[in-house]
């Protein structure tokens, strides 16, 4: 793609042409449109299950698209009429109907408040005459002031029962309008994210006023959901398991119906005495999630989808090959024409995104898809320039707005790091025996950050412990990783170590706890270190998962915990062999570490460990290993 700055870029209106790295996605909503078909999307948060359901209602035909009317019903008011009217027509409808009432309601105050001046003038007359004493006309005026001001309040309050129909007085009755679909030019897309049972699925406004006809008409009380008003369009609930169980039911009743009538959602009100005629609630429903969302949601209603639509599992990255550094390309371009208030990107700007791209996949020749996070660094990035007057975004800005616009993650870990330094919890120079410096990260998807993990271990004679000791608010995984360790140390010792020693193992200061097993190659050397007291070297960190042969296998955020290595001043750090790729970090950055991939346990510990005057051990250890 050849282009100077991101305004070269052809920015498409389309909205499932600006879907990035999703091409089975938009293949399935192009089919789902045609045949109007539900879609169940799972994905990690950012990688644009909005932006599917919103494409899938741009292509729905919006001749589907009607209006919806309320009408009064004259042998129960408590159960009012639906009528559905062509597309605009019901704006149209209610309009006329109002003007009407209004003029006719307006002529009938206009005599009545005619007649009632006249009547209150009458005293004047009789008084003017002399057929009635001051005493009288005094009274009778202020009588009169009190009906006059009487009479327009109760007019007031009698407006809309004489306009819209109450007991005996009514006269003209004009429908409320439920759904207006006049403006609209595609079809609808509605979020029912985190809906209320009462927002989702529609209510009725209680009425304080229930009698003596000053009430109003439950017809006029009707509220549609958002089940109504998605009609012909698409419903879109994101993490949709979290909706009440109750909302789940009723949406798998909609879906099997196509329509459903609206009620009072609080059995308190008035409005729980009104359930009107059935509405019309055929829409496309766009169910989203993630994996965790497919064991919580109503299996009912997932087999519903299943079955009349299709299941997409969302990509979280694509392969970094020029096509889709284009598409990354013009991604930026869209962000910048949609912010409209930042300036556009130059290629140079652009590569830099692209390489923060990369970097946030996690894995070798693999660009992320996790946009939203990308987008956020677009806009970041853009307003920094805008602050400094800058026509076009350039790197700098980009690597600016980096540190400005760090995550949580990342700010913890910083402070996190500042802390252990300063009170010595992290030691990065020297030797000592017992002690790694292992790395992990904190958070989840690509807004993990990584920390330095010191680990300590003490062997004691004993072996009446049944199982190894560790300290730190372990999760289950890094427990059983502990334990593993035992089958590594029999294999190159030929030491059962639970029936001679017991085993302390604490990862120092966790209070957040720690889960996974990529500590595995740490815990290990920690022990080895202890059990042989062979000294560790504190220039050097690690991480690597470690299976019970000896292998070491690879982990995940690799590219942030050597990045966490970097800021805490730690020179070497051991990876396994297979992360080795992965491992993205700027020219600056690559300068100040010295990367170790290693592919056994036992090539971890001739880098880690001081062997001068333990040689013996080492020759041991690599012979066990052949």
């Amino acid at each position: 793609m050849d282009f100077k700055t991101t305004k070269d870029i052809k920015v498409s209106a389309g909205m499932a042409d600006q879907i990035i790295g999703q091409d089975e996605a938009v293949e399935i909503i192009k089919k789902a449109a045609k045949q109007r078909r539900h879609v169940f999307l799972i994905g990690d948060p950012g990688t644009g299950k909005s932006m599917v359901g919103q494409a899938l209602a741009e292509l729905l035909p919006k001749e589907k698209l009607v209006d919806i009317i309320s009408l009064p019903n004259p042998t129960d008011e408590n159960v009012p009429l639906i009528k559905t009217v062509p597309r605009g027509h019901g704006r149209e409808l209610v309009s006329k109907l109002n003007i009407q009432a209004m003029t006719a309601f307006k002529n009938q105050s206009w005599l009545i408040f005619g007649l009632v001046i006249f009547v209150s003038l009458l005293p004047y007359y009789f008084w003017k005459t002399g057929q009635i004493s001051d005493v009288i006309y005094a009274a009778s005026m202020i009588t009169g002031i009190f009906f006059i001001v009487g009479f327009m309040l109760f007019m007031n309050l009698n407006r809309r029962a004489s306009i819209f129909g109450g007991g005996e007085r009514k006269q003209i009755q004009v429908p409320k309008l439920l759904i207006d679909n006049s403006d609209k030019k595609k079809s609808v897309f509605i979020d029912g994210t985190g809906a209320q049972d009462g927002a989702l699925l529609g209510d009725v406004l209680h009425d304080p006023l229930q009698s003596g006809g000053l009430g109003t008409p439950a017809y006029q009380r009707l509220i549609p959901g958002m089940i109504h008003r998605a009609n012909g369009g698409v419903l879109f609930i994101d993490e949709v398991s979290t909706l009440s169980p109750r909302s789940q039911q009723e949406i798998l009743t909609v879906l099997q119906e196509k329509k459903y009538p609206i009620t009072g959602q609080s059995e308190r009100s008035s409005g729980s005495m009104v359930r009107s005629e059935p509405v019309p609630v055929d829409f496309v429903l766009v169910a989203a999630g993630n994996v965790e969302t497919v064991t919580h949601m109503n299996p009912a209603l997932r087999s519903r989808i299943r079955g009349y639509g299709y299941e997409v599992y969302m990509n979280t990255n694509m392969p970094d090959t020029k096509e889709n550094r284009d598409k990354i390309a013009v991604f930026v371009a869209q962000e910048v024409a949609k912010d409209g208030k930042i300036p556009p990107f130059s290629k140079a700007a652009v590569e830099t995104i692209i390489g923060e791209a990369r970097k946030r996949a996690g894995m070798a020749d693999k660009i992320t898809l996790r946009l939203r996070e990308l987008g956020g660094l677009v806009r970041a990035a853009g307003d920094l320039a805008k602050e400094r007057n800058a026509s076009v975004v350039e790197p700098e800005h980009i690597k600016e707005a980096l540190k400005v616009a760090r995550t949580l993650e990342e700010q913890i870990a910083d402070r996190y790091i500042e802390d252990k330094k300063k009170y010595e919890v992290i030691i990065t120079k020297g030797k000592r025996v017992g002690r790694v410096n292992g790395l992990a990260v904190i958070g989840s998807g690509s807004t993990f950050s990584g920390i330095i993990l010191p680990i300590e271990s003490e062997v004691t004679l004993g072996g009446k412990k049944t199982e190894f000791i560790a300290t730190g608010k372990l999760g289950e995984i890094a427990r059983e990783a502990v334990k593993n360790v035992s089958a590594i140390i029999m294999k190159y010792f030929g030491e059962d170590i639970k029936e001679k020693y017991d085993i302390f193992i604490q990862f120092l200061q966790t209070y957040e706890g720690v889960e996974g097993d990529s500590a595995s190659i740490a815990v290990a050397t920690a022990i080895i270190s202890a059990l042989k007291g062979v000294p560790v070297k504190q220039d050097l960190a690690m991480t690597g998962s470690l299976s019970v042969r000896g292998d070491v296998l690879a982990v995940g955020g690799v590219t942030a915990k050597v990045e966490a290595a970097i800021a805490a001043g730690i020179p070497r750090v051991i990876i396994p062999k297979a992360n080795e790729r992965d491992v993205i970090l700027s020219p600056a950055d690559r300068k100040k570490v010295e990367i170790i991939p290693v592919s056994t346990i036992q090539e971890v510990l001739k880098e880690a460990l001081v062997w001068k005057g333990k040689e013996k051990i080492l020759k041991k250890i690599i012979r066990r290993s052949r």
